[in-house]
């Protein structure tokens, strides 16, 4: 059994899982890259934060929103723990992830991932993501995949 729930970026376990995850990423691609945000630099007010618990009260799982208070946000730090892949959980994730940033004011969500992680593209392809070009502050990279996600059916309603 598993539950997703409120998190910090101060939290011991989220560090510990967002430290896994660099660590995995930067064996993957080189530094310039690795899109490696520090989420406890990011103001509380932009941020959506979110763990997976096991029932064990291990925390397997993360992921985050930033808004950048224009009706956008971007997903960053999602990350499974492998022990617990293959359960949808990452669908689970996104899903409050997604419900949050709507509930804050956010239509559109886009994210940076990387070629080499074929499972995340799929997951995320999965929960209603498409391919785009970069957005800033990104450049092209031939390593990165860009994807978005409209939360809301009609932008402008959302923004009136």
């Amino acid at each position: 059994m598993y539950t997703v729930i409120p998190a910090t970026p101060s939290q011991p376990d989220i560090r510990a899982l967002i430290a896994t995850l660099d660590a995995w990423q930067s064996q993957l691609y080189p530094e310039e890259s690795n899109h490696l945000l520090d989420l406890c630099d990011i103001p509380e007010s932009t941020l959506i934060l979110f763990a997976i618990r096991h029932e064990s009260g291990e925390t397997v799982g993360c992921g985050a929103v930033v808004l950048d208070g224009h009706g956008t946000g971007e997903m960053k730090r999602v990350y499974i723990d492998e022990r617990h892949r293959g359960q949808k959980l990452g669908e689970r994730l996104l899903e409050t992830l997604e419900k949050a940033a709507l509930e804050r004011g956010c239509h559109t969500l886009r994210l940076e991932t990387g070629i080499k992680q074929p499972a995340a593209k799929t997951l995320y392809t999965r929960c209603g993501y498409q391919q785009r070009s970069a957005f800033a502050p990104y450049e092209d990279d031939p390593l990165s995949i860009f994807m978005e996600k409209g939360l809301v059916e009609d932008v402008r309603s959302a923004i009136l």
